[in-house]
């Protein structure tokens, strides 16, 4: 796709909460599967991927294990032992290298994992025992989803504690700050949407009950970081992982009222339908956001340059998140910038485990050298 309008907007310069950044595209996180085998430590493989896209004014990294409990991806990364600290510490100064600021997205897989990577082969966790449809990539190949466990009322203080330590490690590692994934289905979302939260204790029933998990991980976390330097995602409209809830207008409405308070780094909405649409009513758009969030809002799913730059000089969004189209375009934003063509990506090599499909994609100035 080539643009055709103007991108003053898109590729503007944004002061986000202190942060410079030196445009408005970040790229999102995406699940690759190329930490270390057994040990989720990232490498210099990994270094080298986010160093080449790093023309973006903000990179968000792959969902990040806060806990070996959270785990749920062949060869993700963590962020709860010393070794993956010291793992993301190149990474992290490869980016800062070309000016982009890079976060960290804490990612708890809840009832998406699967019994053979947690412990001793116990169950994944969720807040209520709601079984996931499908099948999963283990390390043993395809397998249905397990039935979750529900969390203990006990139990959930340990989890909120592996957030603010993970949110602690991020630190160490370098990170400019951290996003809480509370979208797609995995354990802060399967919290918030009724189809999955089925509990009868504080974390269940009412909206506001609901939202308490998220509530007290984003209070432990601003304990070691400013609000600042704290993002939190959300999918109003999604159905990634068997989701999709009646009352998701209500109840993310009330998400966006509540965190509106905390002055984060931003809100970062999928409200664009490419990762498909739950259909339970009209989807939710950026304005309703804006309406009852006064911070920094994040756009993605679905945009390309042209409309990224609509949404943002429309003022519904402050800097949209591009996924896909950095898995195959290193040089994104000079591609967007020039107008130039973008490459093809190959969904058959997304997780390889090796450079294929990952960092042997061609920048625009390769492939004109090639010709």
């Amino acid at each position: 796709m080539t643009s055709s309008t103007n991108l003053s907007h898109l590729l503007s310069p944004l002061e986000l909460k202190g942060l410079s950044l030196k445009n408005r595209v970040a790229m999102a996180p995406l699940t690759r599967g190329r930490a270390e085998p057994g040990s989720r430590v990232p490498n210099a493989l990994m270094k080298d991927y986010y160093a080449q896209r790093a023309g973006a004014g903000l990179i968000i990294a792959e969902g990040t294990a806060p806990s070996k409990q959270g785990n749920g991806w062949v060869q993700a990364p963590g962020i709860y032992s010393e070794a993956q600290v010291e793992g993301w510490k190149p990474v992290v100064n490869a980016v800062h290298e070309q000016n982009c600021a890079f976060f960290l997205q804490m990612w708890h897989t809840g009832r998406a994992s699967h019994s053979s990577f947690q412990e001793n082969g116990q169950l994944p966790v969720a807040p209520s025992a709601v079984k996931l449809k499908g099948e999963t990539h283990t390390p043993d190949g395809k397998q249905p989803y397990d039935m979750p466990r529900a969390l203990e009322t006990s139990e959930i203080s340990g989890v909120v504690e592996d957030y603010r330590q993970a949110a602690e490690n991020a630190q160490k590692a370098g990170f400019d700050g951290v996003e809480i994934h509370a979208a797609n289905g995995y354990l802060i979302d399967e919290f918030l949407q009724s189809k999955t939260n089925h509990r009868t204790d504080k974390y269940g029933g009412s909206v506001e009950n609901r939202y308490r998990f998220l509530k007290e991980i984003v209070e432990a976390i601003l304990t070691v970081w400013p609000a600042e330097n704290v993002g939190v995602r959300i999918s109003p409209n999604g159905n990634y992982n068997d989701m999709g809830s009646p009352d998701y207008r209500e109840t993310f409405t009330y998400v966006a009222q509540q965190l509106n308070s905390y002055n984060l780094a931003y809100l970062h909405i999928i409200d664009g339908l490419g990762f498909g649409f739950h259909e339970l009513g009209e989807p939710m758009m950026l304005s309703e956001f804006r309406a009852v969030y006064d911070g920094t809002i994040m756009a993605n799913c679905g945009y390309d340059s042209d409309s990224a730059e609509e949404a943002i000089a429309s003022g519904s969004a402050d800097l949209v998140a591009f996924g896909r189209p950095f898995i195959s375009n290193p040089d994104l934003v000079a591609r967007f910038k020039n107008g130039w063509e973008l490459n093809p990506d190959d969904q058959s090599t997304w997780y390889t485990h090796d450079a294929k499909g990952y960092t042997d994609y061609p920048t625009h100035d390769n492939l004109k050298v090639a010709a």
